[in-house]
């Protein structure tokens, strides 16, 4: 969200510290909470972005990408993730699918904000054996091993919308197996071998994988350390290293959603329905483009804007016309914002961008637009169209683009001719993205981490050692004894049972 943003280390540092300043302030100002929020409340793109939706994480939409496939560029890739801030160790519950959920991705091909075409996931879980508490029962080789207890599959459906109603629905691909959770390297000693059997082919070209992915959103959040730790110290770190997420990809035909091919931008965004006790499904979770519920759309409107549809955004034009952010960094520090009506942002976040990405009679709405006749290129630029690169975000969003630092600069007015180059210091993912469908990079492990000290008396359960306190060694004795002392206890009750039966042979016979 803007508000983690600060001026890249190759603008000047005063100017830096108070955009920083003005945005971490105008970000709080507009969420309506005090500068003493805790960190782990932060939004990053539509992590945790609303107040309903941050109670229900397996529902929450965390982000939407859309590309030509740069390895396979007749086809166009969409890949949407599901439930931020995944720790990978932990256990034992791992991260599900939820299983009374309806994960949609919708394809307007005309501009006309309403959907054409759509995805939708339903999932199910199997597992192998209720009475123990293990995700896993031994070393998983396949997605089919049997010592992998709690499974989840998926059904797709495409169905064929007309004005809003169901002209067809198709079942597209029935029982795939997502891949599970990377519960570690004892667990799953090969877990890219489990991406790949995740991965499945459809007969009419479509490419499908669901399961969990590393994060691919990068930026530095620590603006709530005093700003940067007052100094801008604290700037340059991916805080979302080593998180996962739930991903959803999918690699069509770009001829099977574009309108066709004098017509090739198409509007994606996703949706998520939560069934209710009743049975009726209600929209919990939307999202398109980065960004503009977090801090465009204020606070009271968030929850609403989750459940609205996109034909339905005029209600929230103004947001977008008349942004808080500009003039609340004016108004406290005196950097003169772009005039208003605001129609570059419009260009952004709603119509898309006039001889690029902008279908002809767009209506307004907010969707990640994409041109698909645009070719991939061999070498991405993070700014995308900012920098030249016409393949890049705000045309679609590949993994790589860097689109806090783009969306800022734009709000700040660097298509109107105020140009800066304000970022976060953050320029690319902590590990690198796939080369090939899904993209996405591999999940981190459950076992990343420091390992143990090798030697030692972990394994000496003789209780001799001397408890103290204060280091890693030290725990470990305390463990060590208390072991030893579990190992007496069950002396103890053997000895208890043999007394008990020999006073019931004494009492019977």
């Amino acid at each position: 969200m803007f508000s983690h943003l600060i001026r890249s280390a190759r603008g000047r540092r005063n100017l830096a510290a108070v955009v920083c300043g003005a945005l971490a302030a105008g970000g709080l100002a507009a969420a309506g909470v005090s500068s003493t929020l805790a960190p782990g409340a932060a939004n990053a793109s539509s992590h945790r972005e609303a107040p309903l939706i941050s109670g229900q994480p397996q529902y929450d939409t965390t982000d939407v990408y859309a590309f030509v496939s740069p390895d396979r560029p007749d086809t166009t890739t969409i890949v949407a993730n599901w439930l931020p801030f995944e720790e990978p160790a932990g256990g034992p519950n791992f991260y599900r699918f939820a299983n009374d959920a309806r994960y949609d991705v919708h394809i307007d091909s005309d501009g006309d904000a309403q959907g054409d075409l759509l995805y939708r996931w339903t999932f199910h879980d199997q597992v192998r054996n209720g009475d123990t508490f293990l995700f896993n029962t031994g070393p998983v080789t396949s997605l089919d091993d049997p010592d992998l207890n709690i499974t989840q599959t998926y059904d797709l459906e495409m169905v064929r919308l007309r004005d809003q109603h169901v002209i067809s629905t198709t079942k597209i691909a029935n029982d795939v197996p997502v891949a599970p959770s990377n519960v570690g390297k004892a667990s799953m000693p090969d877990y890219a071998k489990l991406r790949k059997e995740a991965v499945r082919e459809l007969k009419d070209g479509t490419t499908v994988f669901a399961g969990q992915a590393d994060d691919p959103f990068f930026l530095d959040l620590r603006v709530f350390d005093l700003l940067y730790g007052g100094d801008l110290s604290e700037v340059g770190r991916d805080t979302l290293k080593g998180y996962n997420v739930n991903s959803i990809a999918l690699q069509v035909p770009s001829e099977h959603i574009r309108q066709s091919e004098g017509q090739p931008v198409v509007g994606i965004w996703t949706t998520t329905h939560r069934k209710s006790a009743s049975g009726d499904w209600t929209q919990v979770s939307r999202l398109g483009m980065p960004l503009v519920n977090e801090v465009v759309i204020p606070l009271k409107d968030k929850d609403r804007f989750n459940a609205s549809s996109p034909w339905n955004d005029a209600d929230f034009l103004e947001s977008v016309t008349k942004p808080e952010l500009p003039k609340l960094i004016e108004g406290i520090y005196k950097i003169e914002a772009p005039e208003e009506p605001r129609d570059d942002l419009v260009s952004v976040f709603l119509t898309g961008v006039k001889d690029l990405n902008q279908p002809p009679n767009v209506r307004p709405a907010e969707a990640l637009r994409l041109n698909t006749a645009v070719p991939p290129t061999g070498a991405p630029k993070r700014l995308g169209v900012l920098d030249g690169d016409n393949a890049g975000f705000p045309n679609g969003r590949r993994l790589t683009d860097d689109v806090l630092d783009i969306a800022l600069q734009v709000v700040e007015g660097e298509l109107v001719g105020k140009k800066n180059d304000l970022g976060d210091a953050v320029d690319k993912n902590d590990v690198e993205f796939e080369k090939s469908f899904p993209y996405v990079a591999l999940p981190a492990s459950g076992s990343n981490g420091p390992l143990a000290e090798t030697g030692g008396t972990r394994s000496g359960l003789d209780g001799g050692a001397e408890l103290t306190s204060g280091s890693a060694a030290d725990d470990r004795t305390v463990l060590a004894v208390s072991a030893g002392a579990a190992g007496a206890g069950v002396v103890l009750v053997g000895f208890g049972l043999a007394w008990w039966r020999m006073r019931r042979r004494g009492r019977w016979s």
